[in-house]
């Protein structure tokens, strides 16, 4: 009697995935080859990246290969952020960077600065940060554009032979929880939002709005490898999860402002 051939798993369907940390990737500097830096961490330590995988970096290494550290002395201020600065108490250097990569400001209460970037995101600070950096001389700002970032990266990873999805991540704040997570600010190669509509649960009844945020996941679940101090880990290679590839980019994880209740 032939043998029955096992099942195979559905996109996305939950099983053994792994999720390891790449050690061993020196401090990034404008002009450096990210890929290169991370594929060949991955093989030193042992893990060498495979076809199909998932890479989750850091927007802070992204930023950094990108020349986007400025130190703050050679900013000058403007009088709004010199006001600004009065309310936060932050350098007004700080917050003139902060100024010049928001489209608005949204909420300005004691210290805290909740802006919408240049690109839609609606994160603290405009996503500027001085941790990681050079121990506060400077500040980083996140990618200009984070999907193309990712498209790029990618690019250079099949320069490798490789071809994975890629996930740029940030931290960020949520209203209502505390405590801060990792999510996907840039994405290329796979499809960031899993649309579950009109498929059926275990009882047969449609789903009618479940879309799973799955670039976001993968982010969170990254920053378990990563952490947020001085662990050195700033790319994760995440195996195991099988995913549809596609070019849309993070940015369809944004809430249109029509839909948003909040802001």
């Amino acid at each position: 009697m032939a043998s029955r051939s096992m099942a195979q798993p559905k996109l996305g369907c939950p099983g053994d995935i792994r999720i390891t940390g790449i050690r061993g990737i020196k401090m990034v500097v404008k002009g450096d080859d990210l890929a290169s830096l991370i594929v060949n961490a991955a093989k030193s330590q042992g893990t060498p990246i495979r076809n199909g995988d998932i890479v989750v970096v850091t927007s802070k290494v992204v930023s950094k290969s990108e020349g986007r550290v400025y130190k703050l002395q050679d900013i000058k201020a403007s009088t709004m952020a010199e006001i600004v600065a009065e309310e936060t108490g932050k350098a007004p250097q700080h917050v003139q960077s902060i100024l010049g990569e928001a489209k608005r400001i949204i909420r300005l209460v004691g210290h805290h600065l909740i802006t919408e970037t240049n690109t839609g995101l609606i994160v603290a600070n405009s996503g500027v940060d001085t941790s990681n950096v050079d121990g506060g001389k400077s500040i980083v700002t996140l990618p200009k554009e984070p999907d193309i970032s990712a498209r790029r990266l990618r690019t250079a990873f099949r320069r490798h032979g490789l071809n994975v999805g890629i996930v740029v991540t940030d931290t960020h704040g949520r209203p209502f929880r505390r405590g801060d997570i990792n999510i996907a600010i840039g994405a290329a190669g796979i499809t960031p939002i899993a649309d579950l509509r009109g498929k059926r649960d275990l009882h047969g009844y449609r789903l009618r709005v479940k879309q799973i945020a799955v670039a976001d996941e993968l982010a969170g679940a990254a920053e378990l490898a990563t952490g947020s101090a001085d662990e050195a880990i700033p790319a994760v290679i995440i195996r195991g999860y099988k995913y549809r590839a596609s070019n849309k980019g993070a940015k369809i994880l944004i809430r249109p402002l029509r839909q948003n209740f909040f802001v």
